[in-house]
């Protein structure tokens, strides 16, 4: 038998991640690369270059010139691909997964809100605001008005790790992106600032003959608009909270048709306001269709890792058990370094921290960039996540704060980690 070939849209590090799991499986990877060096390159032997938005590059991937395998999925590593050429690859018999359908929830805000609505699934007050320059003022500012004086701004389409949102007081302060909606640009939408707690995080694995896996719920901090760390499961969720995050999880994949591997980030707010320190409920903040940074965890603290779970579930493959190996498992990114090397790092962090699983992405080093992540596993959360932060201080040449960890100093001595108060609006 010939082994299963997928195809992948885009080069980045969700795609590199995912060559070690195909390669278990013997499944063939095809990546479309943005360019030679980028980071699924360097791992995935067969791995075209071209542009997601040229249907030629496209058409190629899947059936390539020269008597290759055409691919029988293709899937993506990002959701930037015209609808228009996916639904056609799929009339012409080629699976497309997610499909268009589902996909357009990610990449237009106003429809994901939308659609959440419809699905009855609860998120933040927000509208969408009138492409003309003075109908997006007047909208904006009765927003602003019902809302308390304060709220987020968002492009529908493009945003990522925090840019296209903003927080503004006034109508004045998203005048650019008004000015821009009105001449073609992206629209523009308004969402209420939740009161919220922490942001959560569900995963779920869904595959075309409708089987599901859930993961447990995570909380993922942020710092600067990035995801900066996530500890799995999260800490002190109630069962009924964690209970309800992922069968929101569930709802979404089902009702919007989402194949694959789909993250539904939450915000844990109030259940009443009034009483802040009461019981909580979740607000569905941003969807991501494809493996996603909030899952990185469970390349070494699940049974069946997102990646693997993904590529089983394009293929309609029976999916994996999502429990976790360890109590806890803390995930800690590398967002930039100060170092030429990240390597440089890895004789004194692995003699140091034998339980650390580093993944290094291969990328160019630039302040606050992915560079790569750390996991660790074990049973006590404070010592798992001293040792997480400590390793990636180590990584991005914050040698001091590496060595804390040695010194007795414990979670709070590492990385310093933005509060829920400083956190973005969405985390990729």
């Amino acid at each position: 038998m010939t082994p299963p070939v997928i195809a992948v849209v885009g080069g980045g590090q969700l795609a590199r991640m995912m060559a070690p799991a195909a390669a278990e499986l013997g499944v063939h990877l095809r990546v479309l690369v943005e360019s030679p060096g980028t980071s699924a390159a360097q791992v995935v032997t067969d791995a075209p270059v071209g542009a997601a938005s040229e249907e030629a590059t496209i058409r190629a991937l899947i059936a390539p010139p020269g008597g290759q395998d055409a691919a029988d999925v293709l899937t993506f590593e990002h959701e930037h691909v015209p609808n228009a050429l996916l639904t056609d690859l799929i009339e012409h018999g080629t699976p497309v997964r997610p499909g268009p359908h589902a996909l357009v929830a990610a990449q237009d805000k106003i429809v994901m809100r939308t659609r959440l609505g419809e699905l009855g699934v609860p998120c933040p007050r927000w509208r969408a605001l009138p492409s003309t320059v003075d109908g997006g003022r007047a909208a904006l500012t009765e927003f602003l008005a019902e809302v308390g004086g304060e709220a987020v701004v968002k492009l529908a389409r493009g945003g990522y790790d925090g840019k296209g949102v903003r927080v503004v007081s006034g109508a004045d302060e998203a005048d650019d992106w008004l000015v821009a909606a009105s001449e073609g640009g992206p629209p523009v939408l308004v969402e209420e600032k939740a009161p919220f707690r922490r942001e959560l995080s569900a995963l779920v694995a869904r595959r075309p003959s409708g089987e599901v896996r859930t993961w447990p719920v995570v909380e993922s901090i942020q710092r600067d608009g990035v995801c900066a760390e996530v500890v799995a499961p999260a800490p002190d969720l109630s069962d009924d909270v964690a209970a309800q995050a992922r069968e929101i999880a569930v709802a979404v994949a089902e009702g919007l048709d989402v194949t694959g591997v789909l993250a539904v980030e939450l915000f844990e707010v109030p259940s009443d306001q009034s009483d802040p320190g009461g019981p909580t409920t979740v607000l569905v903040n941003e969807l991501a269709m494809r493996p996603h940074n909030s899952g990185h965890w469970t390349i070494d603290g699940s049974v069946t890792s997102q990646f693997e779970q993904h590529l089983r579930a394009v293929l309609d493959l029976p999916l994996g058990s999502t429990d976790p190996v360890a109590p806890w498992t803390v995930m800690v990114n590398v967002l930039g370094s100060t170092r030429e090397e990240l390597t440089d790092a890895l004789p004194e962090l692995l003699e140091r921290f034998d339980t650390a699983r580093v993944n290094l992405y291969g990328k160019g080093i630039r302040p606050g960039r992915k560079l790569g992540h750390v996991n660790v596993s074990g049973t006590d959360l404070d010592e798992v996540r001293a040792a997480a932060r400590a390793a990636a201080a180590l990584l991005m040449g914050d040698d001091d704060g590496g060595r804390a960890y040695s010194t007795g100093a414990r979670a709070e001595s590492a990385v310093p980690v933005a509060g829920p108060a400083e956190t973005k609006e969405n985390a990729r």
